[in-house]
């Protein structure tokens, strides 16, 4: 059927060529209607090559991130936190990995200086942050600006974490750590009630996490100290393997003719810092980790040479030392860690000191050598000081001056002053020596009783 102004086929045309030209004639507007243009550039005028800022073609084919356009950038900002307005508190919140809580702090918030002076019940309350980690991470991120002190810790978001989760053979708990938001700075003062509400219960998990976080403390929160692949660098020291991740440990398993044993530490927890400084970690444990059983005697007999040239003699004559304790404890893949029981009164602030999953003092290993520790203390990483309350999941953290005071009665102890120990030693000296001198006299009576 003919279009109105359109002309009449010639005579003789086949009806087929009459319906190839229709289709012809509505393609080109098709097009035209897909150019978005019904424009067309004049000779003078040249087109654009290429990308430029401000034209019509986009740097990128994919969609825009979720990020908020009425959102400042808080990258150029000079001024003290303080003086912040709510736009520039709202991005930081997003930075944090905190943005499901941007929009009350529009209502709520008014400038930095708001915010500062937040407690946690005012969080609570006013922001909505109900998820006692996110209070936590808020505060302990307020804590550092607040002292305006730039930390290697800080700078290690939550989606580092995730990544070095992998690296200490801990993959499992990735998503219970994202949702909490954990970064470094959370990492530093995590307490064994944030491990169980993390739902990380495995007694041997704990000290996984404990060692890979004494580990960065040791290395200044370096983001690549770990190694993931193997070097050619000699592990002569337990310095080096302490620096091995979970997947650098199955590399040095095939390596060492235990191929088909190294897919059992994948979940595992098993890294280098994990062998080297926790004493308890022997090469019984990393058999049954392996799941090596206990009949084949030659195989974990070659497993304890590598484990031994590995870790050092050294470090392995003190783990051996710790193993004849009669305190000395197994390290068992089953054992779980329980929540303490406390009793229904209210606590003092600042009364009870906090539970940290790996204590600012935590020893080394006598045999290892690194530069800045001291008798397995670091000189430079210092224990910082919080001048308001930092709560965890149910406590405190530890204050200022209780932690003065627990060094100086340390120091004290360590300098002149008697410890318990040296008394019962001096008195147990004391025992031995009257002991022999009444067995010499009773001797004597009896040789002049024999005359």
């Amino acid at each position: 059927m003919m279009q109105r102004g359109e002309l009449p086929p010639p005579p003789g045309t086949p009806p087929t060529e009459i319906r190839k030209k229709k289709k012809g004639i509505k393609k080109l507007f098709v097009r035209l209607k897909r150019s978005g243009s019904t424009q067309i550039a004049s000779d003078d005028e040249e087109a654009p090559m290429g990308f430029q800022r401000g034209g019509r073609l986009r740097a990128t084919a994919g969609a825009r991130l979720g990020w908020s356009r009425d959102i400042k950038s808080n990258g150029d900002i000079d001024m003290p936190f303080a003086k912040w307005d709510t736009d520039q508190v709202a991005a930081w919140l997003h930075e944090l990995g905190l943005s499901q809580y941007v929009s009350m702090c529009r209502v709520s918030v008014k400038n930095g200086a708001t915010l500062l002076e937040a407690s946690p019940q005012t969080l609570y309350s006013e922001l909505g942050v109900k998820n006692p980690l996110h209070r936590k991470k808020l505060l302990l991120a307020l804590q550092a600006i607040s002292k305006n002190e730039k930390d290697k810790m800080g700078e290690l978001d939550y989606t580092w974490v995730t990544r070095w989760l992998d690296d200490i053979g801990l993959p499992q708990y990735k998503d219970s750590f994202h949702e909490a938001r954990v970064d470094g700075r959370m990492l530093n003062f995590l307490t064994v009630d944030d491990l169980l509400s993390l739902k990380v219960t495995s007694a041997l998990h704990h000290i996984s996490i404990m060692r890979g976080i004494q580990c960065l403390r040791l290395n200044h929160f370096n983001p690549n100290c770990l190694r993931r692949r193997p070097t050619d660098e000699p592990y002569e020291s337990g310095a080096e393997v302490m620096l091995w991740s979970n997947h650098r440990v199955m590399e040095w398993l095939r390596s060492v003719d235990l191929a088909e044993y190294a897919p059992n530490l994948r979940g595992s927890g098993v890294h280098g810092a994990l062998m080297v400084l926790e004493p308890r970690f022997l090469a019984d444990t990393l058999a049954a980790l392996l799941c090596i059983p206990p009949t084949k005697t030659l195989l974990r007999r070659h497993l304890n040479t590598h484990f031994v040239s590995l870790v050092t003699s050294e470090c392995q004559a003190e783990k051996r030392e710790i193993e004849r304790l009669p305190t000395f404890v197994p390290l068992n893949s089953l054992a779980k860690i329980k929540p303490k029981k406390r009793a229904f009164t209210r606590k003092k602030r600042g009364g009870e000191d906090e539970d940290y999953l790996c204590p600012f003092d935590t020893p080394l290993p006598s045999s290892m050598k690194l530069d800045g520790v001291i008798n397995g203390a670091s000189t430079t990483n210092k224990v910082p000081s919080y001048l308001t309350e930092v709560r965890s999941t149910d406590m405190v953290h530890k204050q200022r001056d209780e932690i003065n005071q627990h060094n100086q009665t340390r120091n004290g102890n360590a300098h002149g002053g008697a410890t318990p120990i040296d008394n019962f030693g001096a008195f147990s000296q004391e025992i031995n020596s009257l002991t022999s001198m009444l067995s010499r006299e009773n001797f004597k009576s009896d040789e002049g009783t024999n005359v």
